[in-house]
C-alpha cells in the first residue's frame, strides 16, 4: 500500500530566501522534526537518519530534478521506498508558498497507523510550519539570497 501526502505553506519570505533555506541539505535538520542528520555522498545523492515515532531509518535518496527557486525532487535509491518533491511559488516580492507532496510504502504497524490517521501528514504540516518560522526570521534578518 502506498501513501502520499500534500501539504502547503504560505511564507512571508521571497522565494529567494525559501530556496535557499531549503536548498541546503544542512539546514534540513532544522525544520525537519524527524530528520536526524543528512550527510551528502556526492553531487545529487545523500544519506539520511530519521527518528520516527516507533521506529529509527536510514536511506540514501537522490535528487531526480533541481530547477533554482522552483523545485528539488528526490526518490530513495537505498533503504525505504519514498519519493517526494517540494516546489516554491511566488506569491509577491516579499512572500511565497512552499508545497510539499511525498510518496512513500509504510513499514510495520506505526507507520500504517500514521498514514491511516493522517499523522504522517499533520507531521508534515508541523515541519513545514517550522520551516515558516525559520524562513520568516531569516528573510526579517536580511538573510540569505539566491545562490
Amino acid at each position: 500500500m502506498s501513501s502520499s501526502l500534500v501539504e502547503t505553506v504560505d511564507i512571508k519570505a521571497p522565494v529567494a530566501v525559501t530556496w535557499s533555506l531549503w536548498s541546503d541539505v544542512a539546514q534540513w535538520p532544522r525544520f525537519l522534526s524527524h530528520v536526524q542528520r543528512v550527510d551528502p555522498i556526492d553531487e545529487r545523492r545523500f544519506a539520511w537518519q530519521l527518528s520516527l515515532p516507533g521506529a529509527d531509518k536510514q536511506f540514501v535518496a537522490e535528487l531526480t530534478e533541481v530547477v533554482p527557486e522552483d523545485r528539488i525532487a528526490w526518490k530513495t535509491t537505498e533503504g525505504v521506498h519514498h519519493a517526494g518533491v517540494v516546489t516554491f511559488h511566488r506569491l509577491d516580492d516579499t512572500s511565497s508558498r512552499v508545497a510539499l507532496q511525498i510518496e512513500y510504502d509504510p513499514q510495520g504497524f506505526i507507520e500504517h497507523l500514521g498514514a491511516l490517521t493522517n499523522l504522517d501528514s499533520a507531521l508534515a504540516n508541523y515541519d513545514l510550519g517550522e520551516f515558516q518560522k525559520l524562513a520568516e526570521l531569516t528573510a526579517a534578518s536580511g538573510g540569505p539570497r539566491a545562490v
